[in-house]
């Protein structure tokens, strides 16, 4: 028995383990009796979450008892699916594979990683089926909700790795654009218990402030809310700067040690004064220039943004200011700015090595360039659907949901029709899952150990936690990276998987990503081998149930920068380019309709898709709904409650209004995740529960332009009261209100089974992944 498990005679056992469903990796105790889940609560020894959980940590129970979740191997026949046993499974999917491969050529089949597998160190075995496929054809979640940060971090300071962190236990003064962390917890910039961090800030005498064109729950908590236009980021952040440099307010002796292209970055924003970018940025100048003055004289002070600028057509510069303004006031690398973590395994000091090979190859239309050998998924609908040399035939889609989750134009589940062959790994049968020939379903989170090494990187505070199982999984059950392994196995060629193929998966099956850890942590730089005897190992990780805290974060980029000057990059010529010419045009207004501006949002229970089947996290007034301004209601003859169209060039959904004044006019905000009325998914809640899919409103074409991420924050969109005489769209709300009332009474029914695992939540948390801002 490990210090993670305690146990009383009665046989009730509790577990201190990390909840997974978020980057927070909130520490939280799991107490059962027999097989049963019967509490959850926070870890008061936690060295990073001190006991702080969210609703979302509660549902972990309700995921493990699911009925709906799947415990076995399902093959589809016709229009229904049976189960078949692992080695039928994974053989099949051998030949088929192989077969497509062998007829078409390797980028014939194409991989897709969604975001839960960063949640988990089966991630490394994720990477290494996509070096196994060599396919060109490799597309993940991180090109919806990440890629232009990554791609401002490569460009500035030579890595993608490098994306600086919110040192927000010791800033002085924290500036919010794009981000909802009350909700989220952070996003790489990873800090459970954000509420209370950001009311610190507060408490010691600090300055918060939140730019969003939502007062979101962050907002309240701030001692100023400024309203943006949406994508107005980049006109704001240049106001800024220009205001930095007129003023004389630059950290000058900061920016000659530590920067290059100064003076390129002054030229740049020399004529984008607050009064000219004001309009564009909806923003007074006065509120830019004090913005700007307010962050150059606070002791220490940081912008932190996070994916409300991601998924912009400007994404990717948007964040090039961000750092640039943290850098020039002297905030970058510092305490109480951005920094750059520590981690147990310093997987930073290394990536600058490693070719993030932009535009080594595109996709076939010649517009999507590689980065980090993958290509951005706005493309993969395509990719399947467009006949010639080097068409997607089959697909293997791990820990994801595309259908739903991004913009395809509605396409992507035809198109997954269409493939020669499809397998998924996923818990259960979704939107996405439902298309494939075989699934694959891993065990439950409780019933897995890991050491998440990718979210140290990112992390508020050094540390490292281990993640304990709670049940031991069933005898036939398989951990994720022992399901990707043996695909790994499937996929070598011929003459290796006939010789060694059996031998390959028996040393697989003793290369857990918990054994990789451990040697790794053992080489880092507080590991055993350069500590000595009092150095970092695995089992004294295992050992503390709250985890090692390897203290606050400390400057070192002179260590990790890889630029070949070993200077920040303030000025990068291509994104100087892209700004002259951002400033040079001007938006013609067109009289196409569309008068509202979409963005996203979230919910505290919600996490894209994941938790919609628990109906704990569900209960409750319907959250997909299309937030309005009072004023943009009254113009629309509309009221809190009634049923709207929301349009867009691309598509149309059905949603009820809700009206309130935390948005800006002229903004409509609908939450994303929602929309499980296909046929044949197998999470019956879900599938009973009212919503629609956003991403249908998205067009794939807009995307970010160095980056291709599809920029889902900015849809021009109109929104119109149902109408009985509108013919399908009433249809549509009479459908979604019979499933709304056979999803209430599901959830009062399941309430009574999962009353028991739910335990007091003394916090709130989202993983802030995909959705617009927050």
């Amino acid at each position: 028995m490990t210090a993670h498990i305690t146990a009383t005679p009665t046989g009730v056992t509790t577990t201190a383990r990390l909840c997974t469903l978020c980057e927070a990796h909130c520490g939280i105790l799991v107490t059962t009796e027999r097989d049963q889940v019967v509490r959850i609560e926070g870890n008061p020894d936690d060295v990073l979450s001190h006991g702080y959980i969210c609703p979302k940590a509660t549902a972990m129970g309700g995921l493990h008892h699911d009925p709906d979740r799947l415990r076995q191997p399902m093959r589809r026949v016709g229009d229904r699916f049976e189960p078949i046993d692992w080695d039928t499974a994974f053989a099949e999917i051998g030949r088929r594979l192989r077969a497509i491969r062998a007829e078409h050529g390797n980028d014939a089949v194409a991989l897709y990683l969604g975001n839960p597998a960063a949640h988990s160190s089966s991630v490394i075995y994720g990477g290494l089926l996509r070096a196994v496929l060599l396919t060109k054809n490799f597309y993940s979640a991180s090109s919806i909700d990440q890629f232009p940060q990554e791609f401002a971090a490569w460009r500035m300071f030579g890595s993608n790795v490098l994306m600086p962190v919110l040192d927000i236990d010791r800033t002085d003064r924290l500036v919010i654009l794009g981000a909802n962390p009350a909700v989220s917890n952070g996003s790489i910039s990873t800090m459970p218990g954000a509420k209370n961090r950001i009311r610190d800030v507060r408490r010691r005498g600090g300055t918060v402030v939140v730019i969003d064109p939502r007062c979101t729950e962050t907002a309240r908590l701030a001692d100023e809310h400024v309203s943006v236009i949406p994508g107005g980021d980049v006109y704001l952040l240049l106001g800024m700067l220009h205001t930095l440099f007129a003023e004389g307010l630059c950290d000058e002796a900061t920016l000659r040690r530590q920067c290059a292209g100064r003076a390129e970055l002054a030229g740049l924003v020399a004529a984008a004064t607050p009064e000219s970018m004001a309009p564009l940025a909806g923003v007074a100048a006065d509120t830019i220039r004090r913005l700007a003055r307010e962050h150059a004289a606070a002791p220490s002070a940081v912008l932190y943004a996070r994916i409300g600028v991601c998924q912009q057509t400007n994404g990717t510069l948007t964040h090039w200011l961000v750092n640039t303004v943290n850098a020039v006031t002297g905030n970058l690398d510092r305490p109480g700015g951005q920094m750059f973590a520590t981690p147990p395994v310093d997987a930073a000091r290394y990536a600058k090595y490693l070719p993030v090979a932009y535009g080594a190859w595109t996709d076939r239309s010649g517009r999507h360039k590689s980065f980090r050998s993958e290509l951005p998924v706005a493309a993969l609908a395509d990719e399947i659907l467009t006949p010639g040399k080097g068409q997607i035939r089959a697909l293997i889609t791990y820990a994801g949901n595309p259908v739903l989750s991004t913009p395809q134009r509605g396409r992507l589940g035809a198109a997954l029709e269409s493939l020669d062959f499809c397998v998924s790994v996923d818990m259960y049968l979704t939107e996405t899952s439902r298309h494939a020939d075989i699934v694959l379903p891993p065990i439950s989170p409780l019933e897995r150990s890991d050491v998440n090494l990718l979210f140290p990187i990112f992390s508020v505070r050094n540390n490292i936690r281990y993640d304990e199982r709670v049940f031991e999984p069933a005898a036939d059950g398989l951990e994720d990276w022992q399901i990707l392994a043996r695909m790994v196995t499937e996929m070598l060629p011929l003459p290796v998987r006939a010789v060694s193929g059996r031998a390959a998966n028996a040393v697989f099956g003793r290369l857990s990503p918990t054994r990789l850890a451990a040697a790794a942590i053992a080489a880092g730089p507080y590991g055993v081998l350069r500590k000595g005897p009092w150095g970092l190992t695995v089992g004294k990780v295992r050992a503390t149930p709250g985890g090692v805290d390897l203290g606050p974060l400390q400057p070192r980029l002179n260590k990790l920068i890889g630029t070949r000057d070993r200077k920040v990059a303030l000025a990068p010529t291509d994104f100087v380019t892209a700004a002259r010419q951002l400033l040079a045009s001007v938006d013609e207004a067109t009289a196409d309709g569309f008068d509202l501006t979409l963005i996203g949002r979230r919910h505290l229970r919600s996490n894209n898709s994941w938790l919609h089947n628990v109906p704990a996290m569900v209960k409750g007034r319907d959250r997909c709904t299309a937030l309005l301004h009072p004023a943009e209601a009254a113009a629309r003859g509309l009221a809190d409650g009634d049923p709207v169209t929301v349009t867009s060039a691309t598509g149309s959904i059905v949603v009820p209004v809700e009206v309130s004044d935390e948005i800006r006019r002229g903004v409509v905000a609908v939450p994303h995740g929602w929309g499980h009325q296909e046929p044949g998914v197998g999470w019956s809640v879900a599938a009973a529960l009212p919503g629609a899919n956003v991403n249908l409103l998205h067009d794939p074409a807009r995307t970010d332009a160095f980056t291709g991420t599809a920029a889902v924050n900015g849809t021009r969109v109109r929104v119109e009261a149902v109408r009985p005489e509108s013919g399908q769209p009433a249809a549509d709300l009479e459908r979604q209100a019979q499933l709304g009332d056979v999803a209430r009474a599901g959830q009062r029914a399941a309430g009574v089974l999962l009353e028991s695992v739910q335990a007091v939540p003394n916090g709130v948390g989202m993983h802030e992944d995909r959705g617009g801002r927050g």
